[in-house]
C-alpha cells in the first residue's frame, strides 16, 4: 500500500531548531520523528512512501535515502528551484504537494494514507482505513478527543450523527468551540480527491482542500479513534514531548542506551563521576558528552552527545542538543539549548552570540573559549535576571 508523508513545511513556530533541522528531522532522543512514522507506516503494510520536501530538503533526503534500511520504498518530490546556483524551498502546500507528484506520474491508485511528518503517532493505521472504506469515504481524517480547555490549540472539526464533516473551527476560543474533536493531520485518501486540487498553486489539505469538499458534499467523514498523539508542532509540544518519553509516558519510545544509576540513561562512554554529581532523574545523556565534577542535573531533562557541562552548572527540566558547551556555574532552568540559540518552554528565545554570551554557552567543539570581560559578566547577570541564565557568583 502506499503513503506519504507531509515534509516540505519551514516548521517556523519550532524556530531556531528548524533554523537548521527540518521538522521531519527533530530528533526526539537522536531519533528523527519521521523514524518513527515510517516504522509505523511498514508496521501496517504500507511500503510505498513519498515524501514532499523543500526547507532544507537535503537532510531529509540524506537521511533516510531509498528508505531500504527502514524496509520500505522511498522517493522525494522538491517542491523549489534553483536562484544564482542556490537552492530555494517554494512549499506548494500539502494538497500542492499532492497534485504535483500525481501530475508527474500517477502514483497514488489506490487508498493512500497521508501522515504530517511532525507527531509521534500509535494509530491502528489498519483499522482506520478498514472504517474509511466501510463508510465508502472519498476522503477521512481521523479525529481525537481533548479536553475541552485544550481546544483553543487544534482545528475542531464538527460533523452529524453518522460522522460526515459539516464544518471546522480553527483554534476557537473555549466558549464558542462546537464540538471537542480536534484533526489530528492523519488523512485517508481516494486517489479521486486529487481531482478537486488545482495544479501549480499552493493549496493546503486542511483550509483548501476539506472545505471545497464539504461544500461540495462529496463523502467526506471523520474517523473519531483512540490513540496516543504526541504533537511536535510547536516548541511547547517539542518540550512536553520530550518530558512525556523520559517520564515513560509515550508507548512506541523506549529511552536508548543503559541505565548507569536509577533514573540515568547514557549513551556510549559518557565521561561522568556520578558520585559527584548531584542528579535526579529521569535523565538521557548522549554518547562522548563530558559532566565536570559537581554540576547539578534535575530531571526530566535530556543532554544530546558530545556536549561539555563544566563544574558546578547546572540543568533544571532543561533540554540540551548535541555539541553544547554549558560554561561553569551556568544554571539553566526550563531552557532549551540549541547551538547558538537559548529558547525558553514557550518557545521564546535569544541569540547568545548577538548577545555576547558565547563564552557562558557556547559549541564544544571550539578552542577559544575565552574568560569574560567585567562587561560581560555584567552583561550576563543583567539578563539572567529575567531569563533565568545566570552566571553562579
Amino acid at each position: 500500500m502506499k503513503a506519504m508523508i507531509l515534509a516540505a513545511g519551514k516548521g517556523t513556530r519550532v524556530q531556531p531548531i528548524t533554523h537548521t533541522i527540518p521538522k521531519p528531522m527533530i530528533p526526539i532522543l537522536q531519533k528523527p520523528v519521521m523514524e518513527f512514522l515510517l516504522e509505523l507506516l511498514r508496521q501496517h503494510g504500507f511500503t510505498e512512501v513519498m515524501v514532499n520536501v523543500s526547507h532544507l530538503a537535503e537532510e531529509i533526503e540524506n537521511y533516510f535515502r531509498d528508505g531500504q534500511r527502514f524496509g520500505v520504498e522511498i522517493a522525494y518530490s522538491f517542491e523549489g528551484r534553483i536562484e544564482d546556483g542556490e537552492l530555494i524551498g517554494d512549499a506548494l502546500g500539502s494538497a500542492g504537494g499532492l497534485k504535483k507528484i500525481q501530475n508527474f506520474q500517477r502514483f497514488f491508485d489506490d487508498t493512500f494514507v497521508v501522515l504530517c511528518g511532525d507527531a509521534l503517532i500509535d494509530l491502528d493505521l489498519s483499522e482506520a482505513v478498514r472504517r474509511h472504506r466501510e463508510k465508502g469515504a472519498l476522503a477521512s481524517l481521523v479525529t481525537k478527543r481533548v479536553p475541552r480547555d485544550q481546544v483553543s490549540s487544534y482545528g475542531v472539526v464538527v460533523t452529524d450523527d453518522n460522522g460526515q464533516v459539516l464544518s471546522f473551527q480553527e483554534k476557537p476560543a473555549v466558549g464558542e468551540a462546537a464540538s471537542d474533536m480536534i484533526n489530528t493531520g492523519i488523512y485517508i485518501f481516494e486517489p479521486e480527491v486529487i481531482d478537486f486540487i488545482p495544479s501549480g498553486v499552493p493549496f493546503d489539505i486542511g483550509s483548501d482542500l476539506f472545505p471545497l469538499l464539504v461544500k461540495s458534499g462529496a463523502p467526506f467523514f471523520a474517523l473519531p479513534m483512540e490513540f496516543e498523539w504526541v504533537d511536535i508542532g510547536r516548541v511547547p509540544d517539542y518540550w512536553q514531548a520530550i518530558r512525556s518519553v523520559l517520564m515513560g509516558e509515550v508507548r512506541q519510545v523506549q529511552i536508548p542506551g543503559k541505565e548507569v544509576i536509577p533514573g540515568v540513561f547514557t549513551g556510549l562512554n559518557v565521561a561522568a563521576n556520578w558520585e559527584k554529581i548531584n542528579v535526579q532523574g529521569p535523565v538521557y545523556v548522549g554518547g562522548m558528552t563530558r559532566i565536570e565534577d559537581g554540576v547539578t542535573i534535575i530531571g526530566p531533562a535530556m543532554i544530546g552527545p558530545s556536549c561539555q557541562i563544566c563544574e558546578g552548572a547546572t540543568i533544571d527540566n532543561s533540554i540540551i542538543f548535541d555539541y553544547s558547551r554549558i560554561g561553569a556555574g551556568v544554571r539553566l532552568a526550563e531552557k532549551l539549548v540549541f547551538g547558538r540559540y537559548c529558547v525558553d518552554r514557550n518557545g521564546d528565545h535569544f541569540d547568545l552570540q548577538d548577545a555576547a554570551l558565547d563564552w557562558l554557552i557556547t559549541d564544544a567543539r571550539r578552542q577559544d573559549v575565552l574568560e569574560p570581560s567585567p562587561h560581560q559578566k555584567a552583561l550576563a547577570d543583567l539578563l539572567g535576571s529575567d531569563l533565568s541564565l545566570s552566571k553562579a557568583s
